[in-house]
């Protein structure tokens, strides 16, 4: 009975009184192009990690790496979900690329923080390039 009344309502475009907190207003997020951006990044990066994972223990500098990225995707989009369904016209595919190459930025300094101090010219190199990218993406979102 409670099947054929939650047909009845997905057929009248009704949403079911019980659904799950966030669920309704991350949609707006899930359907942006900054969104599938992410997500396009994330894919490719945990189709690398597995295809590593084959040949390699987790001890592997590029699994660490990949791991590092993964961890920052995840939580990039765990914010974007945080979206505004008010702010939501600011998640362009534009954004989704400054994003993703802001954390292909930090993955980069991440690495070279483990090669040479903080004052070295390539990690204030670096580190620069991060601040600009991430001016860009506060800009957009008017943080």
């Amino acid at each position: 009975m409670l099947t054929i009344a939650l047909f009845c309502l997905a057929a009248s475009g009704q949403r079911p009184v019980a659904e799950k907190p966030g669920e309704s207003t991350a949609q707006h997020v899930r359907s942006s192009p900054a969104f599938a951006e992410l997500m396009l990044r994330k894919t490719d990066v945990e189709a690398d990690l597995e295809a590593l994972l084959l040949d390699y223990k987790e001890e592997f500098p590029q699994v660490i790496e990949l791991r590092y990225q993964m961890g920052l995707l995840n939580n990039e989009i765990e914010r974007m979900l945080g979206t505004k369904e008010s702010d939501s016209g600011r998640l362009t595919l534009s954004l989704g690329k400054l994003i993703v190459r802001r954390i292909e930025l930090e993955t980069n300094l991440w690495k070279l923080l483990q090669a040479y101090q903080d004052g070295h010219p390539d990690v204030r190199r670096a580190k620069r390039r991060v601040e600009i990218y991430s001016g860009a993406i506060k800009e957009i979102l008017g943080n």
